[in-house]
């Protein structure tokens, strides 16, 4: 008889969340009960798996002796106030708000380096990184055999989904305020939103840097174990609703051959790449996608050591859901 574990999700009420509970049961994970927590806000919520109303519990009170394992998705705040009581409880935690050190929980993505998990031991704690680093990380991973990088140089055009439900809302509503003639106050971002592209996601540093611009340098060096990698990372904002694009250019330490690289991309894991004449998009191709879309593959104009890259990914779905899913589903299967 297959084993199953009991499953909190916090935050579920989220767009992340509510992937998460999509996902499980997508992907027939042996899930016994399903805990769905959230804020005292949202309590009273439903959920729906396997045709079935979950009932939205308030975390502040729940009991993580209940559970096997707890999925921490509704932000850093959350996550550093109830970690300690999940640890206690022995459950395993995958955390996706990436607020814990990388000593306590490593960031893995399964495509990247999944062999960190040999070296664990329970109660284990994993970090699900961000979705730019989900995306990006395959893709350097597959590359891995073939180039060496020496640079990365990213700029990420993110959804405003990555600022939650409330993101999607603002910008929905300022996109009908303006096709109605009607003036309005931005309010989640500061500025307008709608038809217009933001240069920072967040406030930034006294150097200039968003957290989640250096968060990102950070995960892709240890994804790749290349801790001086060199990385420039540039995050704005876009006004688009779930899917991450990337414009990605990689200084590497000889000529390429373009095809080899289209055909090693082509043949990855989680990983489609586009016909040169033809390139991806995240509203044509990746939203509600499983896989990281690769195109406009070409070396650079001045430099055949360059190599030059589009990606698009849905930064919900697999940035982030089916990535800590993945990691749950490795744990049960080989180390528990």
């Amino acid at each position: 008889m297959t084993a199953s574990y009991d499953v909190a999700v916090i935050g579920a009420t989220g767009s992340v969340g509510e992937a998460l509970v999509q996902v499980l049961e997508e992907r027939r994970f042996p899930l016994g009960t399903l805990h769905a927590l959230a804020g005292a806000e949202s309590v009273g919520q439903t959920v729906s798996y396997k045709g079935r109303n979950v009932r939205v519990r308030e975390m502040q009170t729940f009991d993580f002796s209940s559970v096997q394992l707890v999925f921490f998705a509704a932000g850093q705040e959350a996550t550093a106030a109830y970690i300690d009581q999940a640890r206690a409880a022995g459950c395993m935690i995958i955390d996706l708000a990436g607020g814990l050190p990388s000593d306590q929980a490593p960031r893995v993505v399964p495509e990247v380096n999944s062999q960190v998990l040999e070296n664990l031991s329970a109660p284990y704690v994993l970090t699900s990184p961000s979705s730019i680093s989900v995306a990006l990380g395959c893709v350097l991973a597959a590359l891995a055999k073939t180039i060496a990088v020496e640079r990365i140089n990213l700029t990420a055009c993110l959804a405003v989904s990555s600022r939650g439900r409330e993101g999607v809302r603002e910008l929905a509503r300022q996109t009908a305020e303006l096709l109605n003639g009607r003036a309005f106050e931005p309010q989640l971002f500061g500025r307008q939103m709608a038809f217009n592209m933001l240069a920072e996601v967040e406030a930034s540093d006294g150097q200039g840097h968003g957290a989640l611009e250096k968060r990102v340098a950070n995960e892709l060096k240890e994804l790749l174990a290349q801790p001086t990698l060199k990385a420039s990372i540039n995050c704005i904002q876009a006004p688009v609703f779930f899917g991450d694009s990337l414009s990605v250019s990689l200084q590497t330490t000889k000529t390429l051959d373009i095809a080899k690289v289209c055909d090693v991309l082509q043949h990855a894991p989680a990983l489609e790449c586009v016909e040169f004449e033809d390139y991806p998009t995240v509203v044509g191709d990746a939203v509600g996608q499983d896989l990281i879309y690769v195109g406009r593959v070409r070396a650079g104009i001045d430099d055949p050591a360059e190599l030059n890259l589009w990606i698009a990914s849905d930064n919900v779905r697999k940035g982030a859901a089916i990535n800590a899913v993945q990691l749950a589903e490795l744990l049960i299967k080989h180390y528990l």
